[in-house]
């Protein structure tokens, strides 16, 4: 059973497959109208969204599919105590593609060793965001002609980005990639992402102001401070707006340099940006709409399991983030892998004390 958990899931050629199935998707959408007729997707949204939630279902619809879910967990028997475990055994009974986000980091990693059907990581906490991904991509190869040897700036918060880090473990299939990654030290990539840098060989440069390094960049991502992410206010109150790009400061950017955002935007982009031609992140939504068409088009129409494998039952949690699914979710197996060499949480990626 094939599911997108984590970008890393991929490979450099799946994803050139894939990108050729959105690109075709783009120029002739009507070839694609009945590609998922008679195909069922559920969305599992237990955390706000507009731009994920409206996309996938957009997506499916076009497709020719059909869509059942919830994007309030009150409605649904999670209020009453029912276990992920459960509901994903229950839901993908009735559906061929279970789509979900959750704030809980490895919570899709942990539905897929119960689902009869591919699961879509639609986001897990402050972990990864690999749909987001395909749009950023599809954005980036459509607008620039390709990813291979671009300069990129990844601005804002960096520690609780999910669209950051599944963007670079993206990033680590092409060739002389180059980062810049701008933000508070407070805010910059945890551990782990750092760890798989440097354990594939990219080049990153860390610093903690935008406009020394414009003139550089092929792409600016800029990215929201989570203000959901933070447990202590004040941390947030800190950092709220500490980078905001104005017209101005793009006078110093390249000509054709891609302004783009994975949205919703607070304050870090000013609408007087929105006129200029490289700001991309409107197009880039558009685009991510089309990129899950694609993933879609694959993934519900897999067949499906009869059984899924016997999974062990957990012990005492081993990982100590108390964002991961572990925590709240006490029957799961604990899995462990490395990244560089440290060994990990196979669920959050947090490194094990």
């Amino acid at each position: 059973m094939r599911h997108l958990i984590d970008f890393g899931d991929l490979s450099r050629q799946e994803w050139d497959e894939l990108y050729a199935r959105a690109s075709g998707i783009m120029d002739d959408q009507g070839k694609y109208l009945d590609t998922c007729r008679g195909k069922v997707m559920a969305s599992l949204f237990y955390e706000p969204s507009t731009r994920t939630n409206f996309s996938f279902q957009t997506a499916m619809l076009r497709l020719g599919g059909t869509v059942f879910g919830f994007a309030d967990p009150s409605s649904s028997s999670a209020a009453k105590g029912e276990s992920l475990k459960d509901t994903i055994k229950m839901v993908s009974g009735y559906a061929d593609v279970v789509v979900m986000r959750t704030p809980w980091e490895g919570a899709a990693k942990a539905a897929s060793l119960y689902s009869n059907v591919p699961v879509v990581n639609a986001g897990d906490g402050g972990h990864m965001h690999p749909t987001q991904t395909t749009a950023d991509l599809t954005t980036m190869t459509r607008l620039l002609g390709g990813v291979d040897g671009l300069a990129v700036g990844l601005c804002g918060d960096l520690k609780n980005g999910r669209t950051v880090h599944s963007l670079i473990k993206a990033m680590a299939k092409f060739e002389n990639i180059r980062f810049f990654l701008i933000s508070p030290r407070e805010l910059a990539v945890p551990g782990y992402m750092r760890a798989f840098m440097r354990e594939n060989d990219m080049r990153f440069t860390e610093v903690t102001g935008l406009e020394a390094v414009i003139p550089q960049l092929d792409v600016l991502y800029m990215t929201r401070i989570q203000r959901e992410r933070f447990v202590d206010p004040l941390e947030y109150e800190r950092n709220k707006g500490i980078y905001v790009l104005t017209r101005r400061k793009l006078e110093r950017a390249k000509e054709k340099m891609l302004v783009m955002h994975p949205l919703p935007r607070v304050d870090e982009i000013a609408v007087d940006v929105d006129d200029d031609p490289r700001a991309a992140y409107f197009q880039q939504a558009r685009y991510g709409m089309f990129a899950r068409m694609a993933l879609l088009a694959d993934l519900a129409n897999q067949p499906r399991l009869e059984r899924t494998e016997a999974v062990e039952i957990g012990r005492a949690p081993v990982c100590r983030n108390p964002r991961c699914i572990t925590q709240t979710e006490d029957y799961l197996p604990p899995l462990v892998k490395k990244t560089g060499g440290v060994e990990c949480c196979a669920f959050c990626d947090a490194a094990l004390e």
